[in-house]
């Protein structure tokens, strides 16, 4: 039997720690937009954005097992998810965006991806919240 507490728990820090790093480094490189730096460090981000959005497949699945199914649930249960659903999609969404964009962003372009990726920072921040809530009240998963 798999112990997809277990699982769960350890696939979710990944797309979180990925995630906020990326986003760090896209922000930096725009701040250090002149220095070689820059290019390197929207580099690392890139590959940052693209390994969270494929942890998050993982942290997704091992969740939906061990609710079994249950995608909404009640309680910190219910606010987990109301942030974790629009933080995949949004993170899913931006590693696409990146992908197919790369380098050719127009400067409005990338401030809206910037600021998409704060919130889906937040969302997933918020949604790890709840999480350790949903551990640390002992109620699990219902």
């Amino acid at each position: 039997m798999i112990p997809w507490d277990k699982l769960h728990g350890a696939m979710t820090h990944f797309p979180i720690a990925l995630l906020s790093f990326s986003t760090a480094c896209d922000f930096v490189s725009v701040t250090l937009n002149k220095l070689s730096i820059a290019r390197d460090l929207r580099i690392v981000s890139f590959y940052g954005l693209t390994f969270a959005a494929l942890a998050s497949l993982g942290a997704v699945i091992s969740g939906i097992a061990l609710t079994k199914g249950d995608l909404w649930g009640r309680g910190n249960f219910a606010w987990h998810h109301r942030f974790v659903w629009p933080a995949f999609a949004l993170l899913v969404a931006l590693a696409v965006w990146r992908l197919v964009a790369r380098e050719a962003m127009s400067r409005t372009g990338l401030w809206v991806y910037l600021i998409l990726m704060l919130l889906a920072s937040g969302l997933v921040a918020a949604a790890g919240y709840f999480g350790g809530e949903l551990l640390l009240s002992g109620g699990g998963v219902p």
